[in-house]
């Protein structure tokens, strides 16, 4: 099996989980979701400081999923100063089968997201502030910026189509 890679990146309530499970949803059968607040927070219960185990194991899950899922997507802030060289090693790994979105966004566009999202009440605007890191681009070929004039619906057939 020809495996791809799929890697959606943003700062926090910018849409990325959504969009992820919406094209998982989309793609059905054998496609493999890794999310970062899950492998990190759920499943591992550390911080996201540099070195931390999520950074393995988010690399491990997504190197499993080639070979034995069409799609392997991995979704999360995924700052381009702790991730970035594992995500880059990936997209190497998958023979540059890989295809890399980053939500580029305003801060009041993303507290606006957050606001009618299933986090709202985890987090406010002073924890999206503290986290806030703008233009945070991983730097790879074909690196495609998504902006906050795009609908889901029109992300979702962006993605499908470059598929």
């Amino acid at each position: 099996m020809d495996s791809k890679l799929i890697i959606i990146r943003g700062n926090s309530g910018s849409g990325k989980t959504t969009i992820a499970k919406k094209l998982q949803h989309h793609l059905g059968h054998g496609t493999l979701l890794i999310a970062q607040d899950v492998v990190r927070r759920d499943m591992l219960k550390v911080d996201d400081r540099e070195g931390n185990l999520s950074i393995e194991l988010i690399r491990q899950i997504a190197e499993y999923g080639k070979g034995r899922c069409e799609v392997v997507i991995v979704e999360g802030i995924l700052y381009a100063s702790r991730y970035g060289a594992m995500l880059k090693d990936l997209i190497h790994f998958y023979d540059q089968k890989a295809n890399t979105y980053y939500f580029d966004l305003s801060f009041e566009e993303t507290v606006i997201r957050h606001h009618s999202s299933s986090k709202k009440n985890d987090f406010g605007e002073d924890s999206l502030r503290a986290w806030w890191n703008p233009h945070d681009y991983l730097g790879v070929d074909g690196e495609t910026l998504l902006t906050e004039e795009m609908s889901q619906d029109d992300l979702l057939k962006l993605m499908v189509k470059q598929l």
